[in-house]
């Protein structure tokens, strides 16, 4: 208010003065303006950090500061793009489209004119995260490629940013999601903001954590804290503590989750937040389910769907929902809990939230396998698949696993190109030679001199270009390669099988092979023996095969194996020395023993008894739902299509499409293996 009253006073003092003292009020006058300035410039950064949680209070306080900032200045673009903001929170559309119309209409001569596309496409992006349009904001932020960060304003930069990182990280891309979140985090760092580091650190630890890089989630959530720590609000400890308590939920002991989720519960009491009090209330309930306390779990969700409603806020209402759905099923109550989550996964699923909706469809499965709801579990896990498959293995899980393969290709192609200009400047020395020959055999009449000297030079050019395609070739299986097991990858298998492939359908017998409890191994014993793990079981797999025989690391901790014998009971008998060498001897890592076993789903085609075939990417899909049948009946099993009764590939895959069911109506023929009895898992 100071500063106010001495901005409204200045006029009337320089009409009242002596004409000399022009000069001393005209800089009295832009020190005022520039003490206002910086009381308006810290106002609005205070309602950037909390506004959020009381949206419709803040809108009001943030069109006071437009009022009074000068027309045209930074100020009120600033507070009028943080209004654009909550207004997309409140999903106000009417209110949002005035503001955008307000964006539009900037004035051409204002010296802020330039960051108004920057605005408009924070703005646009906010509407779309807010009402769920997940793809499209991610699309759209795709354009901050093109604008100039020297230019830019800072802050409208770094919520882009930071709104990107978010936002790719629910929409499954969550390797782009990290890269963009550490841009967000330099720039917090340039600008010296504590609290915007730590909003970057918690973001990223959340996405490190959906990736599963656990070290790398528990790093940036500590440095979250300790950021958060030197500039703490309650939105802000709230929003840290809550992805303490998310990140703490894979340790051993659950304690320290408990408690960071029950001091994030504290912190969004201590804003006053509806909204941050719902989400507080579903990542407890969320802690309560992973406890086995399904009544208190239920208590809680209830709470926060009540909550949720109040506030408008559709992501914590889908969680709510899920944690309510998945708490009767813990409690028995199978179809009124699958009712729940169902509609959980399709707000979801409206919403474009691919990673979201992949973990939901995979905890409902577990859950349901809980609760001895076989079939139901069968089908929850193969849609969890199929989500993952779409979202986190196409778009994240596979761009991790191949982005250093795609560096080292780059490198080799860098090294061919290398080589063949150093194989065409040898040509073209070997030819200059060859004319220097020539004419010294015409000038010296040097016949057999010429003749041997000629013969040396295509030689070494013969020497040379046999040697550039034994690089060439050599590159090329290294790039079809796994770096770690040895094993071919998935672009070798993607180029072998159009060569296995005849009419159409594949032909040989199928298996597909997932390690067991593989996430435990690695919490339980370390990433390091995890691959160690991996490296064994690639060679335990490779020593039952022949050299003929296709094996392939799928992705993660899954394998692919290719066998060109058509027999059902080739493939049974497989198929169980496949389950006995795995699981036989535990894998030593070091001091450790590490038992370990495996789930196996496979199929031979064509299949029995109409010898119909199907695309390979369609008998993959079938062995993987067999696979995860083996999962869902207990793991340390194999399970084999023999035959399916089927009249055409339509029926085929619908049968696959249900498979358990059909299995126990009598259409399918399974074989089931056991694997060796095992002590002391992992």
């Amino acid at each position: 208010m100071l500063a106010l009253a001495l901005s409204l006073a200045m006029p009337l003092l320089s009409g009242c003065g002596p004409q000399g003292s022009a000069d001393n009020t005209r800089d009295a006058a832009a020190s005022a303006a520039g003490v206002q300035d910086r009381a308006l410039q810290a106002e609005l950064e205070q309602q950037e950090r909390i506004a959020s949680a009381h949206p419709r209070e803040h809108l009001r306080e943030l069109q006071a500061i437009e009022s009074r900032a000068a027309p045209g200045s930074s100020e009120r673009l600033e507070a009028l793009s943080q209004r654009a903001a909550l207004l997309a929170q409140l999903r106000d559309r009417t209110g949002h489209e005035a503001a955008v119309e307000a964006l539009k209409a900037w004035p051409e001569t204002s010296p802020v004119r330039a960051q108004i596309p920057l605005a408009l496409m924070l703005a646009r992006a906010q509407w779309l995260k807010a009402n769920g349009e997940l793809g499209a904001g991610v699309r759209l932020l795709g354009g901050l490629a093109e604008i100039d960060a020297a230019k830019a304003d800072r802050r409208m930069l770094w919520r882009a940013t930071e709104l990107r990182a978010y936002m790719q990280g629910d929409y499954g891309e969550v390797d782009a999601a990290v890269e963009s979140g550490l841009k967000a985090l330099e720039q917090a760092r340039a600008m010296g903001s504590r609290w915007r580091a730590a909003t970057n650190d918690a973001t990223l630890a959340f996405n490190y954590f959906r990736s599963q890089q656990f070290d790398h989630a528990l790093r940036a959530a500590r440095e979250a804290l300790e950021a958060a720590q030197q500039d703490p609000d309650p939105v802000l400890m709230y929003s840290v503590h809550t992805i303490l308590g998310i990140v703490h939920s894979q340790d051993e002991d659950p304690r320290l989750s408990q408690q960071a989720r029950e001091q994030a519960l504290q912190y969004a009491r201590e804003a006053q937040a509806p909204g941050l009090q719902a989400l507080a209330l579903g990542n407890l309930a969320d802690y309560e389910l992973r406890s086995g306390n399904y009544a208190r779990a239920l208590e809680l969700s209830t709470q926060s769907l009540a909550l949720a409603h109040e506030d408008g806020e559709i992501s914590t209402e889908i969680l709510a929902r899920h944690n309510m759905g998945i708490a009767k099923i813990g409690l028995k109550r199978l179809d009124e809990g699958k009712r729940d989550v169902l509609q959980a996964i399709t707000m979801d699923a409206q919403r474009e939230a691919g990673s979201y909706t992949a973990e939901a469809w995979l905890e409902l499965g577990g859950y349901l396998e809980k609760a001895d709801d076989l079939p139901g579990a069968v089908d929850a896990y193969h849609r969890a698949r199929k989500e993952f498959d779409a979202v986190l293995r196409d778009e994240t899980r596979k761009a991790v696993l191949e982005a250093q393969a795609r560096f080292e290709d780059q490198q080799r192609q860098r090294e061919i190109r290398l080589l063949n200009q150093d194989n065409s400047l040898k040509a073209e020395q070997i030819r200059t030679r060859d004319l220097q020959l020539k004419l010294w055999a015409e000038v010296g009449g040097c016949v057999l001199l010429s003749g041997a000297l000629l013969a040396l030079a295509y030689r070494r050019i013969r020497r040379t270009n046999a040697a550039l395609a034994q690089t060439n070739e050599s590159l090329r299986v290294q790039s079809e390669r796994d770096p770690l097991t040895g094993l071919a990858n998935r672009r070798h298998f993607q180029q072998a099988i159009a060569q296995r492939t005849r009419e159409g359908g594949l032909r040989g017998s199928l298996f597909l092979i997932d390690i067991d409890h593989f996430k435990r191994i690695n919490d339980q014993w370390g990433h390091a023996a995890g691959d160690t793990v991996l490296v064994e079981v690639a060679r335990r797999l490779s020593s039952v095969l022949r050299e003929q025989d296709l094996v392939v690391r799928w992705g993660g901790e899954e394998f692919l194996i290719l066998v060109n014998s058509e027999a059902t009971e080739d493939a049974r008998q497989l198929g169980q020395r496949l389950l006995d060498q795995i699981g036989g001897q535990p894998v030593d890592h070091g001091p450790l023993r590490i038992p370990i076993s495996a789930s196996i789903g496979f199929a031979s085609f064509p299949m029995a008894p109409q010898d119909l075939t199907l695309e390979w990417e369609r008998a993959i899909d079938l062995v993987d739902t067999v696979m995860y049948m083996a999962k869902a009946h207990g793991r340390n099993k194999a399970y084999g299509v023999a035959a399916m009764q089927a009249r055409d590939r339509d029926q085929l895959l619908a049968l696959a499409g249900r498979i358990e069911s059909a299995w126990h109506q009598g259409q399918v023929q399974l074989v089931s293996l056991l694997g060796p009895v095992q002590e002391g898992r992992a």
